[in-house]
């Protein structure tokens, strides 16, 4: 037997139960898998596979202060109204707290905690930093392993348990900042996938007139989410995946798990339309719906594979979470859907709401309007196409103005979250950035007086820099051949003023105070040079993902549809698609346009000076796949009809009047999915919700409804040219074929006996 998505098909309809229970089986073991191991395997960490400046700094404060980039420094805020620093009251109760937290060093503390009255006996010079100008308000240092959020969460309740008498403790640092985050975050996906999955249903309700129809969608996407998370948990032995990765499986694994079903679901109902009898019409589904599915499937990965070049922990996580949540709807809709249509039947219309559920309605909606839509675009292709590319390319343009940050600091938390209530309390009290300075570490002949000369010339420049608070520290490793010196920002380490500063350290700063100097190397790390690196990583390796993800799929849709005239259209249409969603963030959230219109709607959405810098490369790998899933449908549908009549004119009128209704069906619930995400507080994820909801939008209504059949009617034949030189390629039949009509088809019952037609 040859393997192929119609044997298989096939295969798993005469064979529903076995099919039903090895699955059952594994999504059983799967399910295991994840509850037992998935968190452990997960890390709030982002790690570079290549050595930019911050990696090789951070090596050096491994090996020389005994420093992991994983270490965080919190600083615990006593305040007073009564009491002064220089009152008994309020050192008793610094130094409670102190004796609370050093309680628990060896389980989470790197070092002992330092209070300002430590600092002041051993260095006095040092001590005005910790206390605010008023003397009301001082510092408790404390240097924690890891910023977990079990490890946060314990020196958040002691600071909670040991407020008393008129003083209160808050707590600001990076880890406490990204535990709120993550909290909101996790929050804000979980309030998006339950609106996706309601508007989803609502959505398939509508498309498929039946109840059951409607959710046996939503439970194969569900069943390839079990799977694919039991897979990260196995995989995730081997190598840690971002926490985030959850999220991108369950977002992606409601997307594609339900269109692929959605797709073939589909195809089954419109066969049993044309006659066929159950099995047929599943092994009529399998061979071409099937297919169809699959080869999306594979443009999907293969768009998602180019975020696997970037060499960042974080993008390879996310793109394989996505890669196994595909691959296993491809798995689940391919064998397991099969074998449930074989279980039920017709009964998969049960109830039918509208007579296009009877299995005795016709399955060419020929007049229709979707039929009269597509005419009309043929009928005036110039005037459609160029009002497209108007739109399109108008808003791609705003793009180059697109401006590449963050917006994941502080100003975008809530202001009830008590990590942004302690950042604004440190800022206006001590200048705020005290929690993750910039670190510069020399190494080599540091105790030189020569590079003593040029540390000082390097302090007061720091000093001498807005951007900065004028403290500085200055540490030398045990053995004496390395140096750090910590500046600390003004205000939120995590802003696009701090990386700036960053690069302006290495390339101005640093240099300019070590000039002349020999026998040493000045390295710029810490946290906030990690991602000032993840930043500048991001705009180089951009235009490599582009030119990977863009050149595989021109390969495959070569291969696919015997033309190189389709690939080129098809890259051309989904990179216009793509291009309007930057220009749509561009304007929302760069330039507020529009931000009083869907805040009206119930999005809580601000502007912000830059978008996000990772969002580009994300949204075009992952909008990429997804709009050309909808791309290889459609077209294998119009492929299908014009290899039966060689009229390109009637096989795209075919093709979308066929296919516009489940397309628009799919982008729909794919705009609802990505809409709850948008709907969230937090800035990033909002931006991602949004570009994803309006790229898919825009690419089922003016792509697919006006641009396809303008852009096809006007080419004519010229959309199916292959050269010559390229006739060697294998005559794949992505839409396979349909099974012969017997003329009288075997009643599913006693009751039912149907007369069809014969064949012409």
């Amino acid at each position: 037997m040859r393997l192929n998505p119609e044997t298989i098909a096939r295969a798993s309809s005469r064979h529903p139960w076995r099919t039903i229970g090895v699955w059952l089986v594994l999504i059983a073991a799967m399910g295991a898998l994840s509850s037992k191991y998935l968190a452990d395997v997960l890390t709030q960490d982002i790690q570079f596979t290549n050595s930019p400046e911050s990696v090789k700094a951070q090596n050096v404060l491994d090996a020389k202060f005994g420093q992991s980039r994983t270490e965080d420094t919190e600083l615990l805020i006593v305040h007073s109204d009564t009491y002064t620093v220089d009152d008994p009251q309020f050192e008793a109760f610094v130094k409670q707290l102190q004796g609370r937290v050093s309680e628990v060093d060896g389980s989470i503390l790197a070092k002992p905690p330092t209070t300002y009255y430590d600092v002041l006996r051993q260095a006095p010079d040092q001590a005005a930093g910790l206390v605010s100008q008023d003397k009301h308000y001082t510092l408790v240092t404390v240097t924690l392993k890891d910023f977990e959020d079990a490890t946060i969460q314990k020196l958040r309740d002691i600071a909670a348990s040991t407020q008393a008498n008129g003083f209160a403790v808050q707590m600001a640092g990076t880890g406490s900042l990204n535990v709120d985050f993550t909290k909101i975050a996790e929050e804000d996906l979980r309030k998006g996938e339950s609106i996706g999955i309601g508007i989803a249903l609502i959505v398939l309700i509508i498309v498929f007139a039946s109840i059951v129809a409607a959710v046996v969608p939503i439970v194969m996407a569900l069943f390839a989410i079990a799977v694919a998370l039991g897979l990260v948990a196995l995989i995730g032995q081997l190598f840690s995946f971002n926490l985030f990765v959850e999220n991108m499986v369950t977002m992606i694994g409601l997307a594609v798990g339900i269109d692929y079903s959605l797709f073939i679901v589909s195809r089954y109902r419109e066969e049993r339309k044309k006659g066929f009898a159950k099995l047929d019409a599943i092994g009529a589904a399998g061979a071409t719906a099937n297919r169809a599915v699959f080869f999306s499937g594979l443009t999907v990965v293969l768009a998602l594979l180019g975020m696997m070049i970037f060499p960042a922990t974080i993008f390879r996580s996310l793109a394989g979470g996505a890669i196994l949540v595909t691959i296993a709807a491809l798995g689940a809709s391919m064998t397991l859907l099969p074998a449930i249509l074989a279980i039920l039947g017709d009964r998969v219309n049960w109830p039918r709401l509208a007579k296009r559920a009877r299995i005795d309605s016709d399955h060419d909606p020929r007049g229709g309007m979707w039929d009269r839509l597509t005419r009309g675009v043929m009928a005036r292709p110039v005037v459609f196409l160029l009002a497209s590319l108007l739109v399109l390319g108008g808003l791609g343009t705003f793009y180059f103005q697109l401006h590449r940050g963050t917006s994941q600091n502080v100003s975008t938390l809530p202001d009830a979250f008590p990590s942004k209530q302690a950042f604004v309390t440190l800022q206006r009290e001590f200048s705020g950035g005290l929690t993750d300075p910039a670190k510069i570490v020399i190494t080599g002949d540091v105790q030189s007086p020569e590079v003593q000369a040029a540390i000082q010339r390097l302090q007061d420049a720091i000093a001498s820099d807005p951007t900065f608070a004028p403290k500085t520290n200055v540490t030398t490793s045990e053995d004496g051949t390395a140096i750090e010196v910590d500046a600390y920002f003004r205000g939120d380490p995590s802003s696009d003023a701090a990386f700036g500063a960053i690069r302006d350290l290495r390339t101005q700063i640093v240099p300019s105070a070590f000039q002349g100097v020999s026998g040493v190397q000045e390295l710029v790390g810490g946290n906030p040079a990690f991602f000032t690196d993840f930043l500048d990583t991001v705009g180089r390796y951009q235009w490599i993902v582009l030119v990977f993800v863009l050149g595989l799929s021109f390969v495959l849709l070569t291969v696919v549809f015997r033309s190189i005239v389709l690939p080129l259209k098809a890259i051309i249409m989904n990179l216009l698609s793509v291009g309007a969603a930057y220009g749509a963030l561009t304007l929302v959230f760069q330039k507020g346009v529009g931000i009083g219109f869907f805040n009206a709607l119930g999005f809580q959405f601000q502007k912000t000076p830059a978008i996000e810098a990772w969002l580009p490369l994300f949204l075009f790998s992952v909008l990429f796949g997804l709009s050309m899933d909808y791309h290889v449908f459609l077209l294998t549908r119009i492929r299908e009809e014009y290899d039966k009549t060689h009229d390109n004119t009637e096989a795209v009128a075919y093709g979308l009047r066929t296919t516009a209704g489940i397309i628009t069906g799919a982008a729909l619930i794919m705009v609802a999915v990505f809409g709850g995400f948008a709907a969230g507080r937090l800035g990033p994820l909002q931006q991602m919700g949004f570009g994803l909801a309006v790229a898919v939008f825009m690419d089922a209504t003016i792509v697919r409804t006006l641009l396809v059949p303008a852009a096809m009617r006007l080419l004519g034949d010229v959309n199916w040219y292959l050269p010559s030189w390229l006739q060697w390629l294998p005559q794949i039949h992505v839409e396979g074929h349909e099974p012969t009509m017997e003329p009288v088809r075997v009643p599913e019952s006693e009751r039912e006996v149907v007369r069809v037609p014969a064949d012409d």
